[in-house]
């Protein structure tokens, strides 16, 4: 069995070329780091025992996730993987490689999550089916190994009831 939690970035501030001429570097608005740790106290108390958490390496993912390990989620590793335009296909891979860890969040951007929720669900990448908020998360199941198509899906929470169960 494997368990994966996919968790999208939280609020960032909104492109702009002369602040961040690379988007990479765009960080998370104060507001939206405030937002995701009470979000993160709420996903604490419904998760536990995650062994590994991958992260995009953009800045306002690597945020995201250094805020879940500030509440005792794994230190994040950098995953490219996880990067906006990059494929499900590609993330799935990354699971295959990984299964041994039987538990593991990914932080990462829309659409590359979106379309990875999709395709562990459905066996599509449709980026529509399932969209998860920013700082929202989704938690899929797989009773044997990670397939496309193959994962059961648990539950989908916004932020929003993410942060009331931290209350």
């Amino acid at each position: 069995m494997m368990d994966v939690y996919l968790v999208r970035h939280a609020v960032a501030h909104g492109r702009d070329a002369s602040r961040w001429p690379d988007d990479s570097g765009r960080p998370l608005t104060p507001g939206g780091r405030r937002r995701f740790e009470a979000a993160a106290v709420g996903l604490t108390r419904l998760v536990s025992g995650v062994g590994l958490m991958l992260s995009s390496p953009f800045v306002r993912a690597w945020q995201t996730a250094e805020i879940l390990a500030e509440h005792g989620w794994p230190t994040p590793e950098a995953c490219p993987e996880l990067e906006p335009d990059r494929s499900p296909e590609e993330v799935l891979g990354v699971l295959k490689e990984r299964e041994e860890v039987g538990s593991m969040v990914l932080v990462g951007h829309r659409p590359n999550i979106h379309a990875v929720a999709g395709y562990l669900v459905f066996g599509r990448a449709e980026p529509a089916r399932l969209r998860i908020k920013k700082g929202g998360a989704l938690f899929v199941r797989f009773e044997e190994g990670p397939e496309a198509g193959r994962g059961v899906l648990v539950w989908h929470l916004p932020p929003k009831v993410l942060r009331a169960l931290g209350t």
